[in-house]
């Protein structure tokens, strides 16, 4: 009765050496990988790889070097308060030959010493203050790029573990298909099973293999991507604890949240300083109109000798006094100055409002992702123990002849799906707690070793 033969058609034996030789290569270049990458693989935290980005990122470095060089700035302006000295020296020969007369030559030499000291400059004052705004301006940028980092590397953590999750489900689903292929084979052998099991079982097999390949290069990219983030090599990060303890991150209301990122969100401080940069800007404008006085002081000590020169020797000056600048007319410079920065201000003032609603917009829409996700995986975890089930069931109804293998198959192929996208979830879940504190202005270090304890030691 069987018209067909019982071991594997040539093609597919041709077709199995393909999987393994792709995975040969792969693994070949992750090797060549570590190897041109500076330092050793070992297995971390996340605890331990944030701290490794933060020496190492170069765009939290950058942050640091631009948050660092506003405390310089902020020290010269600082300066304009202070007195100021300055020392100038010269020195000459003069050679004289007059028609009918003898040649004279003079030495001098010359010395000024001056200093000076603001009594009055209402344009200094705002400089120095507009150099303090500018200050904390730059800590808010610093901040908001070290909240930056944590989610980058949060991200690229957990994303390289859903990657290996997804090879490992995939490897997973690849032997039960395989022992299916096996048993389909049997049952045709023995005349229980028809050949269309067979090469569902086979057409699967292949599916499943092709599928791990991706799963094995997007790891790969995926650990690549963590590598270059921490300047380690070949990460292994350590996986979550399963069943996992989610964190509280949405104890408070959602509109708690939005107030706490009105108050404390980086770019709303950020563009809060720069409004009184621009106020302060107005007041610089019309300190033009205004004199300024200034305390001076001098010591001219001079030396001159020769030939001509009445009296050979050094003599000295000093000076001590008051000195008034007062500008009348510029043309109407400082009037339409004052007007620049008085629609500068606004400028200013408009863009306050706009990162205050982006701000709010974007701390609402994570804090519904969190629930969301929170719900998700509540639902994908009852799914995944109800397709276990369900695959339980279409085994046995296989064994005992209500169901044919396609079935099965249908059924584990569902079930491998469902714990990719559970396990997807979980990191999301994870990730997008750490995105709401960063929408409100609330995320720091220390939520770095909140996620960390939810990981394996």
């Amino acid at each position: 009765m069987r018209t067909f033969p019982t071991h594997p058609p040539l093609a597919l034996r041709r077709r199995r050496p393909k999987p393994a030789l792709a995975r040969a290569a792969m693994a070949l270049a992750a090797t060549a990988l570590a190897m041109a990458w500076p330092g050793r693989a070992s297995a971390q935290d996340l605890q331990t790889l944030y701290e490794a980005a933060r020496s190492y990122d170069a765009v939290y470095r950058a942050a640091m070097a631009q948050a660092e060089s506003a405390q310089f700035r902020a020290a010269q302006a600082e300066a304009l308060l202070r007195p100021s000295a300055a020392v100038t020296a010269s020195g000459g020969l003069q050679s004289t030959n007059p028609p009918g007369r003898s040649a004279t030559e003079v030495t001098s030499m010359g010395a000024t010493l001056s200093g000076r000291m603001p009594l009055f400059n209402r344009a200094n004052g705002a400089s120095v203050e507009q150099a303090r705004r500018s200050l904390v301006s730059a800590q808010a940028e610093l901040d908001a790029a070290g909240q930056d980092l944590i989610v980058r590397v949060a991200q690229a953590y957990f994303e390289a573990l859903a990657a290996q999750d997804g090879l490992n489900v995939v490897r997973s689903g690849k032997s039960f298909i395989a022992e299916q292929l096996s048993s389909a084979r049997r049952g045709f052998e023995v005349g229980t099973a028809t050949i269309t099991d067979t090469r569902e079982a086979q057409a699967r097999f292949d599916l499943v293999a092709a599928q791990e390949i991706a799963a094995e290069n997007d790891l790969l990219a995926k650990r690549i991507a963590l590598n270059q983030l921490v300047g380690r090599a070949d990460v292994q990060p350590h996986p979550l604890k399963v069943p996992m303890v989610a964190p509280a991150a949405v104890a408070a209301g959602l509109e708690e949240w939005v107030t706490l990122a009105d108050r404390d969100h980086p770019s709303i401080r950020r563009a809060r300083a720069s409004l009184e940069v621009s106020e302060l800007e107005i007041d610089r404008a019309r300190a033009a109109r205004l004199p300024t006085v200034d305390a001076t002081a001098s010591l001219e000590p001079a030396y001159a000798r020769g030939s001509g020169v009445p009296r050979v020797g050094t003599t000295t000056t000093a000076k001590v006094g008051v000195q008034l600048n007062w500008l009348l007319y510029n043309g109407g410079a400082t009037h339409n100055r004052i007007k620049e920065t008085l629609a500068l201000t606004e400028r200013s003032r408009s863009e306050v409002e706009a990162a205050r609603r982006g701000v709010a917009q974007a701390t609402r829409v994570a804090y519904l992702g969190v629930q969301s996700g929170a719900a998700q995986v509540r639902a994908l975890e009852a799914a995944e123990s109800s397709s276990q089930l369900a695959l339980e069931a279409t085994q046995l109804g296989y064994r005992v002849g209500v169901r044919v293998n396609l079935d099965v198959l249908n059924a584990q192929t569902q079930l491998v799906q469902t714990q990719r996208d559970l396990a997807r979830a979980r990191y999301e879940f994870i990730v997008g707690g750490l995105r709401l504190r960063q929408a409100s202005g609330q995320l720091t270090p220390a939520d770095v070793a909140v996620v960390n304890a939810l990981l394996k030691p």
